[in-house]
């Protein structure tokens, strides 16, 4: 296993950049061979964890839920109804909503995806102990704060001034 450390002085953004894109390569290659994407897999893996809950979600909820686009979540869910792994209804409740649902075809190649996705996150979190170890948790907890920091752009600074440094990415 190699002791890569990052590029000297990257910056947090910088390596949170490259572990990001490190991972969607890494889950595109593991879940192809399922006729999966990445995206598709978030998609399809969340949606098999909220029916698991009981809960039938609008295609708006799943794209909460996920981070992605709405207009994202719909071209998704369109391309898996159309692989059969997915149904799209009317929601009775508001017929301008969508809600979404696993086939059972689409339930067994989710929890084929959810293992081998499952096996790559033990892998990545091998260095800090694998996934149940105190240093994960801490980890994910670091992640969770992270993500619930609101990231609005000032008007002034999206305009003009271009980055100082060399990593556009801090």
């Amino acid at each position: 296993m190699s002791e890569h450390r990052g590029p000297e002085g990257a910056t947090p953004g910088f390596l949170v950049w490259r572990l990001s894109t490190k991972w969607r390569v890494a889950v595109d290659r593991a879940v192809a061979p399922l006729g999966l994407t990445h995206a598709q897999y978030s998609l399809v893996a969340s949606l098999y964890g909220m029916q698991h809950a009981g809960e039938r979600p609008s295609q708006r909820r799943l794209a909460d839920h996920t981070g992605l686009e709405p207009l994202y979540v719909s071209k998704l869910a369109r391309a898996l109804e159309s692989a059969g792994l997915i149904e799209r209804t009317r929601d009775p409740r508001d017929p301008r909503a969508v809600q979404l649902a696993l086939t059972e075809r689409g339930q067994d190649v989710t929890r084929r995806a959810v293992k081998v996705v499952q096996g790559l996150l033990e892998q990545l979190l091998a260095p800090l102990g694998g996934l149940k170890s105190p240093r994960t948790r801490t980890f994910t907890g670091e992640l969770s704060l992270l993500l619930d920091v609101p990231l609005d752009v000032p008007l002034d600074s999206a305009a003009g001034e271009s980055p100082t440094r060399e990593t556009p990415l801090e």
